[in-house]
């Protein structure tokens, strides 16, 4: 086939539809799970939202009138691309059930092998899609083996585990712990949340969209792309708190220093919740009932991390014994190392875990050397700290389709300069350097342990990473003649 996409969440289904849209039609979805979604069908517990506003949160070319609210909740999303592959006709490009094994570069017949637990397709070229928040990151614990309790990720969530009236511990207080945890209260449950570093929260502006509105925004799209508009250029303006203006950080902080001083009036609880390092550094939450819960006594707070378990005891750093029945893990994905990097060979059989031992990299954070006709979308330094995910990931479309265009144009395969992409590399170093991801005091995600260099995010602002990578040039790439005719492929862009 032409193309073969990694992959059926927000990335693969995109890439998908603007396929198809070009009027490609020789192309395969291969999703190992049994429905589409990505992160918003794994991750399933009470709470589950996203923390940016749903308009934007979603494709520009397939706008959603029916919203419910400003911050739409997962099933929600999840019902939307869902929506999105039948609506679109892609179920005959679906292959559901279908874990990708191992992905190889021929470099005699220019394709890529790509060996799934259903078998093995030849593709001239990849879209990987598999997203960087798919395998649940469980720190090791000493004694963890011991605890007799129910034991799960937030992102493997157990339905069937009965919570109200059970002592519960969660361990973390990024982004899906802040939602969980006020759920979990509300159940019944006796919480007690393991702080390892106090996150940086401001209010959540949530509100439900009146059915008045959503006729609105069905009857005149101008409108509703007039709100995603004004959503995107709001989020744009909150980069310069990142990029490290001193007044910028210092009207964020303030933000959320108020925040915070107006939810938890006890003065031991607040010195707790404050954190040490600056806002921005790690991900700012927004959340309007978790500090509340804490406040209100129905959540416990231990201040520090877990540190070991003995059996039903949970050991904090503190030395404080904590006794609980079923502990969740809300602590994040193995983002910065990919698991799949290791199944992937590219040119002379290395592997894409050995091009990113000391870090993930990529030529506009889409096209890695050695690796040709391979286009990674969500994937190195392609992330933001501060607006939608998804407005990257269409510019990266963009990216890809002029690429697959060049290949219809004038055959050979696309392998970018490794001069290139080290260029491309420094670059993003030269821009993370005054941010405050490196200057803020923090231990992150967004940077690999290996290197300490920012490897997950860009270090500009969303409509800046459009204007750089948002186009198709040939230059960086190395010549390279193959002896198999081009494939036509009738690309016009992305609607």
């Amino acid at each position: 086939m032409r193309v073969a996409i990694i992959g059926a969440g927000f990335a693969g289904i995109g890439a998908a539809i603007a396929l198809r849209d070009s009027g490609e039609r020789d192309f395969v979805i291969l999703e190992r799970a049994e429905s589409v979604g990505g992160t918003w069908r794994d991750n399933r517990y009470p709470g589950v939202a996203c923390d940016v506003p749903s308009h934007l949160y979603s494709y520009s070319f397939l706008p959603n009138p029916d919203w419910s609210s400003v911050f739409a909740s997962g099933p929600e999303i999840h019902e939307y691309l869902e929506s999105a592959v039948h609506t679109q006709g892609l179920e005959e490009h679906l292959r559901l059930n279908t874990a990708m094994t191992g992905l190889d570069w021929d470099d005699e017949w220019a394709v890529w092998r790509v060996d799934t637990s259903q078998g093995g397709y030849t593709a001239d070229a990849v879209i990987l899609a598999a997203g960087r928040l798919t395998e649940p990151r469980i720190p090791e614990v000493p004694g963890i083996e011991s605890f007799r309790g129910e034991l799960f990720h937030s992102a493997r969530w157990r339905g069937d585990v009965e919570l109200a009236g059970r002592r519960v511990a969660v361990v973390g207080t990024g982004a899906s712990a802040i939602q969980l945890v006020p759920r979990l209260a509300d159940a019944g449950a006796h919480v007690t949340v393991f702080q390892r570093s106090a996150p940086w929260i401001v209010p959540r502006p949530d509100r439900a969209y009146s059915d008045a509105e959503r006729a609105s925004f069905a009857a005149d799209p101008e409108a509703m792309a007039a709100l995603r508009s004004a959503q995107f250029w709001e989020g744009e303006a909150m980069f310069a708190a990142r990029a490290g203006d001193p007044a910028a950080v210092a009207d964020a902080r303030a933000e959320a220093l108020e925040h915070l001083h107006a939810q938890v009036a006890d003065p031991a609880l607040r010195a707790a919740l404050t954190p040490d390092y600056e806002i921005g550094c790690k991900r700012r939450l927004i959340s309007s009932d978790y500090y509340p819960a804490l406040a209100s006594g129905a959540v416990a707070l231990e201040a520090s991390a877990l540190a070991s378990v003995d059996r039903g005891v949970l050991v904090a750093a503190s030395g404080a014994r904590v006794e609980a029945d079923v502990v969740v893990f809300a602590t994040g994905f193995e983002s910065s190392e990919q698991p799949y990097a290791a199944l992937i060979r590219g040119v002379g059989g290395t592997t894409l875990a050995e091009h990113w031992k000391r870090g993930m990299t990529a030529f506009a954070s889409t096209s890695i050397h050695g690796f040709p006709n391979l286009f990674v979308v969500n994937g190195p330094n392609a992330g933001l700290g501060h607006n939608s995910a998804v407005y990257m990931i269409e510019t990266q479309l963009q990216y890809i389709l002029g690429a697959l265009s060049h290949l219809d144009a004038f055959g050979g395969v696309l392998d970018v300069s490794a001069r290139a992409e080290r260029a491309y590399t420094r670059m993003i170093d030269r821009m993370a350097a005054p941010t405050v991801w490196l200057t803020g005091g923090c231990d992150s995600w967004y940077l690999d342990p290996r290197s300490g260099r920012l490897t997950l995010l860009w270090p500009g602002s969303a409509h800046e990473f459009r204007e750089r990578n948002g186009t198709f040039d040939p230059r960086p790439y190395e010549p390279k003649e193959t002896h198999v005719a081009p494939h036509p492929l009738r690309v016009q862009g992305v609607r």
